[in-house]
């Protein structure tokens, strides 16, 4: 099964759809930085360091599934809100790829600001034109209009190919990534193969890290912390707590845990000892402030974020039971991030530290990636069975 990637920054992405059986015939990606994160990672010949707007499509063989993350700038919650009107939007030329190699499905990754009320009607048309691919916006004419027609296509009697369409918000914690990060996740199979996909169902859950810390303290007796030294439940994990007992009564929430920091770095060295580990090197200087006041180590991280002029402290900083606080290593996020310990991510720290904010975890795209291959094996026999074993233990 053969993927296209788009869009494809560091790898987060491609590399979760390899874990799950796909093989990469090209990434596109225009930073530099990302693409030499790229070479180390994958085969290098298959990198193409530049614009998207100058990739030629006609040199690949049959591409079973694109996939990637056009620029979220436009639609960050944190941005200038532009969508459409902001020369950042690269949705057209996802949509673009999907019209000239009619794969059997594709995946693309977005934040959560994509779905604002404001961008609706744009949001639709997004939706509509990966649905509807072939239905093309006549020269002259506007994203407006095209929308209209979009909307009338079985009045139109349009019958060229087409994409049963899905998205869905994600909370990353409850995929076994140790980090709440929510994103919109974009996936569409062609409906002429009648592919009965869906989205994973969630394995983990807050009530079930709240059950195991405070209800049965498990979550403690498995890091060796007596319950003497265990964080003090304030009100409002009070109430939680009161309230699970009400709602589950004797019997234990039907999932695993959300993973905490402890849990993703239960057996990582202290940064200022003498390790060994290449990108696991202590930073100085993290300090709090409102509304960064870093991610308790005793809970999913907050959402490792790129940032427009570097990295915000707060969201990239552990905060400890005592209070202090530190940055994460580099190591450390890829950790959260659910990347091999062994995968290169290129520069600095702060140019790491974006990559790996940008990133799709890598767990959640090797998980989505089964669910895919399962289908798209079926109208690929080649497919190796073992590639798909693997989602006996996720």
């Amino acid at each position: 099964m053969k993927t296209l990637e788009i869009f494809s920054g560091a790898g987060g992405l491609a590399k979760g759809l390899e874990l799950s059986g796909f093989e990469h015939a090209a990434f596109v990606e225009f930073n530099k930085h990302a693409c030499n994160s790229l070479y180390e990672n994958f085969n290098p010949e298959r990198v193409f360091f530049g614009d998207i707007k100058d990739f030629n499509f006609d040199n690949l063989e049959q591409i079973d599934l694109v996939a990637g993350g056009p620029p979220c700038q436009p639609f960050s919650l944190g941005g200038k809100h532009g969508a459409n009107q902001d020369n950042r939007d690269m949705f057209p030329y996802a949509i673009q790829a999907i019209e000239r190699l009619s794969p059997k499905a594709f995946v693309f990754e977005n934040v959560k600001g994509l779905l604002r009320e404001s961008f609706s009607d744009y949001f639709e048309y997004i939706i509509l034109r990966l649905s509807y691919p072939d239905f093309i916006l006549e020269e002259g004419s506007d994203w407006k209009k095209h929308l209209n027609e979009l909307r009338n296509t079985s009045k139109l009697g349009y019958a060229k190919k087409s994409y049963d369409v899905k998205f869905k918000l994600i909370n990353a914690a409850d995929y076994g990534v140790p980090q709440t990060r929510e994103r919109v996740v974009i996936v569409g199979t062609r409906t002429d193969l009648a592919l009965s996909w869906s989205f994973p169902k969630e394995t983990h859950s807050e009530d079930r890290l709240l059950w195991d810390m405070y209800v049965t303290g498990e979550y403690w007796e498995r890091h060796k912390i007596s319950k003497i030294s265990s964080p003090t439940l304030d009100v409002p994990l009070k109430e939680k707590t009161s309230r699970l007992r009400d709602k589950y009564g004797m019997f234990e929430p039907d999932s695993l845990p959300w993973r905490a920091i402890r849990d993703a770095l239960s057996d990582t060295p202290d940064p200022k000892s003498n390790h060994g580990i290449i990108d696991h090197i202590f930073r100085d200087g993290a300090r709090t402030y409102p509304g960064h006041t870093g991610s308790d180590f005793d809970w999913p991280s907050k959402t490792i974020k790129a940032g427009g002029h570097g990295v915000p402290g707060g969201e990239n900083m552990i905060r400890f039971d005592d209070g202090s606080v530190r940055y994460l290593t580099t190591f450390e996020a890829k950790r959260i991030q659910t990347f091999p310990d062994n995968f290169v991510i290129k520069g600095a720290w702060g140019e790491a530290m974006r990559q790996i904010g940008n990133a799709v975890p890598v767990l959640l795209a090797e998980k989505i990636g089964i669910e895919l291959a399962r289908e798209i094996k079926t109208h690929n026999p080649s497919v190796k069975q073992d590639a798909l074993k693997r989602a006996s233990y996720l």
